[in-house]
């Protein structure tokens, strides 16, 4: 199924419409302020494991990140965020980054790991963070790339479509994505530290 939701102004309908896909235990691809990127509901866990197929890793190599609406939500999937690493988020969200935290106790049962850190994510974009805020829950979340290559597919929707629409439950159509992939910090240690640089610009 494809749903075609404009960028700048997501209808309530077609949010409420994939929001379903999602709350039954869907995988979406849809856009973000980088590029495209497979999404299930952190509530799933079976879809979170499928989402792990899908990429063709096992599901306690995964490194998803979770797709949030705001900062206010972040206290239940992290530890204790000091007040310089607050700032930091703040002055950066939403906007093109993944954040490295430290993880709460609840992602390492979510993903079958130890792991003691969270990718956080709250992108510059409408149709994610809609998404999030009427499912109530954040989304599992890896790009469509290979690694950190930027493929043709990953940007122009149609090639999305004909390359995944038999192997996923819905694809949000919202125009081209960008073809850089965001930048990656590690605030896990207090002081940021940029793992890869992308799209984003990391302001102090």
């Amino acid at each position: 199924m494809v749903v075609e939701v404009q960028k700048n102004n997501p209808d309530n309908r077609r949010i409420a419409e994939i929001v379903d896909v999602l709350n039954k235990g869907g995988i979406i691809i849809y856009p973000t302020d980088t590029v495209y990127s497979f999404g299930c509901s952190l509530v799933h866990k079976r879809a979170i494991e499928r989402l792990a197929k899908l990429k063709g890793i096992k599901l306690n190599k995964a490194n998803f990140s979770l797709i949030c609406y705001d900062l206010s939500t972040l206290s239940e999937h992290t530890k204790y965020i000091d007040r310089p690493t607050y700032k930091i988020l703040n002055k950066n969200l939403p906007g093109p980054f993944t954040f490295i935290l430290n993880a709460s106790s609840k992602i390492p049962k979510l993903f079958d790991s130890n792991k003691k850190t969270v990718g956080i994510r709250i992108p510059d974009s409408d149709i994610a963070r809609e998404i999030v805020k009427e499912m109530g829950n954040p989304l599992v979340t890896t790009s469509l790339h290979d690694d950190d290559e930027i493929l043709e597919y990953s940007t122009d929707p149609y090639e999305i479509i004909e390359r995944w629409e038999n192997q996923v439950d819905l694809i949000v159509d919202g125009g081209y994505g960008k073809n850089e992939p965001s930048t990656v910090v590690d605030c896990s240690e207090g002081e940021p530290e940029i793992i890869r640089q992308g799209i984003g610009e990391l302001l102090y």
